[in-house]
């Protein structure tokens, strides 16, 4: 049974989706006011790619298992269930910060868990979007997304620093449980479209096994054409990408003598990059040969990643010029395949398929995360990050030439039936 979303629920959404958004804003704070805090008491690349090491490994531990429990149990009430438990983990770094208690142990096991709530929570956010948003509003509202989502990044570093220079460490993190609040009530008067509904009866639910559910969400990866190639890059990509992320508050404050203002104008220019994209995504109405389109905008996101890495020292500048041309094109890069994966697989299998995208696509990364410390110091920093982006571009233009990617046609009809129609022979 295809769930045919209506105006009612296209207006619902955008009443969820906001108050998601002050949810984020709130997180986002939080993990800067980490970032730094982390940085500038420790100054050590090991204890902050560590910290990452930890975020990345135990979302990719739990997401497997996220993207089932989104095609089999209430997706409402699952989001409400972790948005509550991370607010409660919060709460709680609260008060060892209050007792003198918190250290880097605490802070460790506060980000494990963080993981662990996000990795339940973003399937079945992205499963939710196809259930309640038309199909020819999906691309627009995926540009939106990413330019309202950009819209906070920016905000949230430059409050974050604000805060800094105001409040204790730990009093800013009352920001998160304040929009947790804001947030559930939008997601407490909203309808979600229910897993019985997609799948005609519960009982076909309460039938199937979690091994293979896994199993059928694998499957259908390589079944769509192109897929698993896009999916091989993205895992090398965010290998390359990630020591950046990794090491940027120890980038900025070490190597280019800069505070908790610098890090955030970087960090703001770069998210003012990606809401540039996400309004070009929004605008434009139609997307050919979005293959191309794609790869192209992967090699302009290495050259301005590069860019960033051989700035002169103290040129934010320059920094936040090779931040730009990243950020604008990430939204485009992911919207597209985003899109295609919405439109392409059905509803209810849509929270396993993503999950398992997602989790193959970030397997990597924790291996990243745990040697860039070592590498950052036997390299520096900026020669680890410009290695990362040349490697980043040699790596894109092989997998153009030297694989069939190139040939596949994304826009071609009667690929929604071809593939549904392979999907459901493996299921019999």
């Amino acid at each position: 049974m295809e769930i045919k979303p209506t105006r009612k629920s296209f207006r619902q959404y955008i009443f969820f989706w906001t108050g998601q958004l002050f949810s984020l804003l709130g997180s986002m704070v939080v993990f800067f006011v980490l970032t730094f805090w982390i940085a500038d008491v420790y100054r050590d690349p090991i204890i902050t790619s560590f910290a990452s090491f930890l975020y990345v490994f135990m979302m990719i531990i739990c997401m497997p298992i996220a993207g089932v429990v989104a095609d089999r149990f209430d997706r409402k009430k699952v989001i409400i269930f972790v948005d509550s438990g991370q607010a409660f983990a919060t709460f709680l770094l609260i008060l060892f910060f209050q007792l003198g208690l918190a250290n880097i142990w605490i802070i460790y096991v506060f980000i494990s868990l963080r993981s662990m709530f996000q990795a339940f929570h973003i399937p079945i956010v992205n499963a939710i979007i196809p259930t309640m948003v038309p199909k020819d509003k999906l691309a627009r509202i995926n540009g939106i997304n990413y330019l309202f989502t950009g819209v906070v990044q920016l905000f949230a570093p430059f409050l974050g620093a604000m805060l800094l220079v105001f409040f204790s460490p730990y009093l800013i993190l009352w920001a998160d449980i304040i929009t947790f609040f804001i947030a559930l009530i939008p997601l407490l008067l909203v309808t979600i479209p229910s897993i019985a509904e997609i799948n005609h009866t519960e009982e076909i639910v309460k039938k199937r096994s979690f091994k293979k559910d896994f199993k059928i969400g694998f499957k259908i990866l390589k079944i769509v054409p192109g897929l698993m190639v896009i999916l091989i890059l993205s895992m090398l990509s965010n290998f390359l990408i990630k020591p950046a992320d990794t090491l940027m508050a120890l980038f900025i404050i070490d190597v280019h003598g800069g505070r908790a203002g610098h890090l955030a104008l970087v960090e703001m220019v770069f998210t003012g990059g990606i809401i540039s994209g996400s309004i070009f995504v929004s605008i434009k109405k139609n997307w050919n040969n979005k293959i191309r389109v794609i790869f192209i905008g992967m090699i302009i996101a290495w050259i301005g990643y590069m860019i960033f890495a051989i700035a002169p020292v103290g040129s934010f500048l320059i920094m936040g010029l090779g931040g730009v041309i990243l950020g604008f094109v990430l939204p485009i890069i992911n919207s597209l395949a985003q899109t295609f994966i919405q439109t392409n697989v059905p509803p209810d299998k849509l929270g396993r398929v993503t999950s398992i995208e997602s989790t193959l696509a970030s397997a990597i990364s924790p291996v990243s995360s745990l040697v860039s410390g070592p590498l950052a110091l036997l390299l520096g920093i900026p020669a680890l990050l410009f290695s990362c982006a040349l490697l980043g571009i040699l790596c894109t233009i092989s997998f153009w030439f030297f694989t069939g990617i190139r040939k596949v046609d994304l826009d071609r009809k009667g690929l929604y039936d071809e593939i549904n129609g392979k999907i459901e022979s493996i299921e019999i």
